[in-house]
């Protein structure tokens, strides 16, 4: 039986994969991926889906150039398209991701590499695809990304409490578009934070992505979101 990590240790250790093993999902790993989803959709009004070996969206040059082999399973973001979907994507993608890390899975967020006109996925009126992320078992375990360093990414008043500073470091480990990490987090020397994301067509879904894994390390109770 594979040992239960933390969500913390799911950050560390998750690298983005693009090369999967052949072999179906487990159902029962399936079943918990699911009841996951439909926990997310519920608090979040998404309409997040898990399509099970559907490959057709990969059987195209975008997805070759792009170095990805034999994906079979992803996780397709839709939701409403009201202003606010690329950041609810990230955030809650993002807790899927590392669900999925936790059951034992890879994964890699997709923006491009892939025929969206091919791809698997229900929208109901008013709904757009976001963007997929591809998850199974990994045939190559991917690598860790370089980080920018803490100064690079904080501009702070006062004394940095070590709640901020672990906030910051898991920040750090998150997966955003093309590895810039285009974030600099604001504190005001009490207990708010506010984070802005550099210009992008990710840079919505980066954004999510960062305030998940920032809330993971500094805990909610101890800030408030500007």
């Amino acid at each position: 039986m594979k040992k239960v990590i933390t969500l913390e240790q799911a950050i560390r250790q998750r690298h983005s994969v693009r090369s999967y093993e052949s072999k179906s999902i487990d159902e029962k790993i399936s079943d918990e991926l699911n009841r996951e989803i439909e926990k997310i959709n519920s608090e979040s009004g998404l309409h997040f889906q898990l399509l099970l070996n559907r490959p057709e969206a990969f059987d195209s040059f975008l997805a070759r150039y792009g170095g990805f082999k034999n994906v079979r399973n992803y996780f397709a973001l839709v939701g409403s398209d009201d202003g606010t979907l690329d950041e609810k994507c990230g955030y809650y993608g993002e807790k899927l991701v590392l669900s999925a890390q936790r059951m034992g899975l890879s994964t890699c967020w997709i923006g491009g590499s892939f025929s969206r006109k091919k791809a698997a996925y229900e929208a109901e009126p008013g709904e757009k695809l976001c963007l997929i992320i591809s998850v199974g078992y990994a045939a190559d375990e991917g690598k860790a990304h370089k980080s920018k360093d803490f100064s690079s990414v904080v501009s702070a008043q006062g004394d940095i409490p070590d709640w901020f500073r672990r906030g910051v470091e898991l920040s750090l480990l998150a997966p955003t578009a093309l590895n810039r990490q285009k974030f600099l987090f604001i504190f005001d020397g009490a207990n708010t934070v506010s984070v802005k994301a550099g210009r992008g067509p990710f840079s919505g879904v980066d954004l999510g992505i960062v305030k998940y894994h920032f809330e993971t390390g500094a805990g909610k109770d101890n800030f408030n979101w500007a």
